[in-house]
């Protein structure tokens, strides 16, 4: 069961502006990478179900969350179907984002009140998630969708929209500011807040100055 509820969920999202997006198959490494964002400030963190025995690593990680970083809202990411988004939750997963826009997902997650961010890449698409319950559409891929002037352009009409884009966001000023003006409610941000380099020499604390300056620079344009 999620230890955080679906307000309290939204309310971290809101308040903090940044969704990390993460995957690795080595138990310790999720571990550590998790602790330097959790020390950098991020509250709402996004672990990806890619590749055999993903799950086996939420779960532990999910157990570390629990016992070390308790304030962090540990969710599931690239579900596309309800089975599998069915599991997560099982396992305690707080939120459920995926690349994709999923009625049956989003029946399951209204079931245990869970936040399910689906990915959208039209106006229509956002329109059907919001119909089927979904707070917070992702879009996705941002960049190939049409990156801030969509967002901007989706606003207009559809001013009440909350949109998280995932894809080509990168931590700098420029970015950041142009997404936010646009109207942008958080962004998801992967690799580029895990250094492939940083990842591999163990150096979690620049990982945690990332998130950190990230973090900063979000508050400051939104």
């Amino acid at each position: 069961m999620a230890r955080f509820s679906k307000i309290e969920v939204l309310r971290a999202i809101l308040a903090t502006g940044m969704v990390p997006v993460y995957s690795d198959r080595n138990i310790e490494t999720a571990r550590r990478v998790a602790s330097a964002c959790y020390e950098g400030g991020v509250r709402v963190f996004e672990f990806t179900n890619r590749g055999d025995g993903a799950q086996e690593v939420f779960g532990e990680l999910m157990k570390h969350v629990g016992a070390e970083c308790p304030d962090m809202i540990l969710g599931i990411g690239s579900l596309v179907d309800a089975g599998t988004a069915s599991l997560y939750l099982q396992m305690g997963a707080n939120f459920v984002v995926g690349p994709l826009f999923n009625p049956d997902i989003a029946r399951v997650c209204n079931r245990r009140l869970t936040p399910y961010i689906p990915g959208c890449g039209s106006a229509s698409e956002i329109g059907f998630a919001q119909e089927a319950g979904c707070d917070i559409c992702k879009i996705f891929p941002a960049d190939s969708v049409g990156g801030p002037a969509f967002v901007k352009n989706i606003k207009a009409p559809m001013p009440w929209t909350m949109i998280m884009a995932t894809g080509a966001v990168e931590p700098t000023v420029e970015s950041l500011s142009a997404w936010f003006r646009a109207g942008v409610t958080c962004v998801g941000m992967g690799s580029m807040l895990f250094p492939a380099k940083a990842v591999e020499n163990g150096d979690w604390h620049a990982i945690t100055a990332l998130c950190r300056n990230t973090l900063s620079i979000i508050q400051k344009n939104k």
